[in-house]
């Protein structure tokens, strides 16, 4: 006697709604806004949650979407200004250059000691880091 086919439905995970995530990734943004810049509080959060994130996120995954065989052409457009950016960041914060050529992270320094604005870039660091997770 033939058995029928097992039906399975991949159901997402809690993790994987946005009425769940949402307001977990608020709540991380929130403590992590709080914390001071650079501090090693601040430092243990930023691994901790992303550490976290990456867990929860690869964790029992099943691909959504087969990779792409190769990037575009027009993908060299995004990869040239980020490739400069980060060359740029290493050799400012290497040489330690100080004021006269300052790094990203020197030149945002006053706009994130306002908690709000320091939660709110946590909270999108936090969202922009588990999409790519989760992609």
């Amino acid at each position: 006697m033939e058995q029928p086919p097992e039906l399975t439905v991949d159901l997402p995970r809690a993790w994987d709604r946005p009425v769940v995530t949402v307001p977990v990734l608020a709540c991380l943004s929130l403590v992590g806004g709080q914390l001071p810049s650079f501090s090693t509080q601040a430092n243990l959060w930023t691994l901790g949650t992303g550490g976290a994130l990456i867990w929860l996120g690869l964790g029992n995954r099943v691909p959504r979407r087969p990779a792409p065989p190769r990037l575009g052409r027009g993908a060299l457009w995004w990869v040239l200004p980020a490739a400069v950016f980060g060359v740029l960041e290493a050799a400012t914060f290497v040489l330690s250059v100080g004021n006269e050529f300052p790094t990203f992270s020197r030149l945002a320094d006053p706009l994130l000691t306002d908690e709000l604005v320091r939660s709110a870039a946590w909270f999108g660091w936090l969202a922009a880091f588990w999409g790519l997770v989760r992609r």
